[in-house]
């Protein structure tokens, strides 16, 4: 099943603009010249991957250092380039903004590009999908073939209060894959009724402790978490991921504390990881494949069941078969097992919601 490959598309990312007192702008592809120096060490190389010519890179390090009044990048000779403090520290807020806005630019893109082909194309069918974010559902439009695939992002619970309210088609959320702790299974079954709604097996995914290469403050478990000397970067209240490590530390006899909050909130599994990677805390709980995107060390805790939820009468619609379909492809399995701790096995399995939400109480 060849991914689909739509002829017009549109692409959200944020750019930064710096303006000094005096009204001075540089131009932002500082930031490609950047991420290409971390990675290769060498400014040539660097500004043959950035598309520039290396005198043009040299100009443009020599101009931003005049403008913060400090240099960006040290060159040695024999022993090429790297960023300094404030170099290093501008690529790794790049990275943490463009994982903190990850989600609403992806809900922003999915409405224009649904829209852009609605007029080019004229009506196909289509998929209203409300989800919790992550890495596997970012796949999904690239297998919507034939339909139209309007993805929007939502806590797992709000994603399900709008299938009940009848505002999506289907919704994305996550569950633990051993029993499931009582207050998310009665949240989940008090939205999805057994005779009225279907689930789909998604996937499986590994969540976990992020912590820097090397684990140099020797975290091994949830224990950990109420060590006085670690700095700890939590998900917002009211997202599935929160949930699960605070019902993991119920388990373990930790008590949740607001001072599980000091190191401050964030917002996606990518932006946690940018935000260990980045010094600014020294562990986060998440996915394998976040820390993984970041170069971090993962101490798995949990396996998780992602599953779509939708009414049993939805099934019909042929853009469900369709994904259906899809989602038991090799060409999706082989797309999801290129993810750290994510497994494809049972996608596209249509189980009984007791089937899922039955268990002991507790993880």
């Amino acid at each position: 099943m060849p991914i689909s490959k739509t002829a017009h598309k549109i692409d959200i990312v944020p750019t930064w603009s710096f303006r000094d007192d005096q009204g001075r702008t540089l131009d932002p592809q500082l930031f490609i010249l950047l991420r290409h120096i971390e990675k290769d060490k060498k400014l040539t190389s660097a500004a043959a991957k950035a598309g520039i010519s290396y005198r043009h890179a040299w100009n443009q390090l020599n101009k931003w250092a005049d403008f913060f009044g400090t240099p960006l990048v040290e060159l040695e000779k024999g022993r090429g380039a790297r960023l300094t403090a404030l170099g290093d520290k501008l690529l790794w807020a790049e990275k943490r903004v463009i994982a903190r806005l990850e989600p609403q630019l992806d809900n922003i893109t999915s409405e224009l590009n649904l829209e852009l082909s609605r007029l080019l194309e004229g009506s196909r069918p289509s998929l209203r999908l409300h989800a919790s974010h992550g890495y596997a559902v970012e796949l999904l439009p690239r297998f919507a073939q034939g339909f139209e695939l309007d993805l929007q992002y939502r806590h797992g619970q709000e994603a399900l209060a709008s299938l009940a309210r009848e505002q999506c088609d289907m919704a994305g959320f996550h569950l633990p894959v051993e029993a499931i702790d009582s207050q998310m299974r009665a949240q989940a079954q008090k939205l999805l009724k057994p005779r009225a709604h279907r689930i789909i097996r998604f996937i499986t995914r590994q969540q976990g402790l992020m912590v820097q290469p090397g684990n140099p403050l020797n975290i091994t478990s949830i224990n950990d978490l109420a060590r006085e000397d670690i700095r700890f970067i939590n998900r917002e209240p009211g997202s599935g991921t929160r949930q699960l490590l605070e019902a993991l530390m119920h388990r373990a006899s930790i008590e949740v504390n607001e001072w599980l909050d000091s190191s401050g909130v964030e917002y996606t599994h990518s932006a946690i990881a940018a935000h260990v990677a980045a010094g600014m805390a020294d562990t986060g709980f998440g996915v394998q494949a976040a820390a993984s995107q970041f170069g971090l060390d993962f101490i798995p805790l949990a396996q998780e069941q992602y599953l779509l939820a939708c009414h049993q009468r939805t099934l019909g619609m042929p853009a469900v078969k369709t994904l259906l379909s899809n989602l038991q492809s090799e060409a999706f399995s082989n797309e999801v097992d290129k993810l750290p701790g994510y497994r494809a096995e049972q996608s596209g399995e249509i189980c009984m919601p007791d089937e899922i939400l039955s268990g002991e109480s507790g993880i």
